[in-house]
């Protein structure tokens, strides 16, 4: 009878590996920016009047989150209690995948950001920051005056 020297299928385990190894290092910018696995996600967009920040946040207390602006800097903190800390202390935990602990993501404001009138609302785990573009740069239509 034939006997595997790996008990497993080690091939699969390698390209898994180098997988990983890729994306651990992957430092180039992507359309959500650096940190592709951070947390939280974030979808970032801009619109003529501002700019609009989406942070995925599900099972962070509102309370937790701070939201910050200086020198052009947005940054978005806080952080999210874990499930298992309530469990009986007899209870053993076989897989844990969810994130908990403190968080922090920052981002760069274009130039034209308005950093004295950003608002920010939290519904059922996300997080919508908008950055209102200063009134100089947005576009406008001039009026042509007929000749006199």
């Amino acid at each position: 009878m034939y006997r595997s020297l790996f008990p497993r299928d080690f091939f699969a385990d390698m390209d898994r590996l180098q997988r990983e190894m890729q994306q651990a290092f992957d430092l180039s910018p992507t359309i959500r920016g650096f940190g592709r696995h951070s947390f939280p996600a974030l979808n970032v967009g801009t619109t003529p009047e501002a700019i609009e920040v989406y942070a995925f946040a599900p099972g962070v207390d509102p309370q937790s989150i701070e939201v910050h602006v200086e020198q052009g800097l947005l940054t978005i903190s806080g952080e999210r209690g874990s499930p298992l800390s309530q469990l009986d202390e007899r209870a053993s935990v076989h897989i844990n995948e969810r994130f908990a602990g403190k968080f922090r993501r920052a981002l760069s404001l274009p130039e034209d950001a308005n950093g004295e009138a950003v608002t920010a609302q939290m519904r059922e785990g996300l997080l919508h920051v908008t950055v209102p573009r200063k009134q100089a740069t947005q576009p406008r239509r001039v009026q042509i005056q007929p000749a006199a």
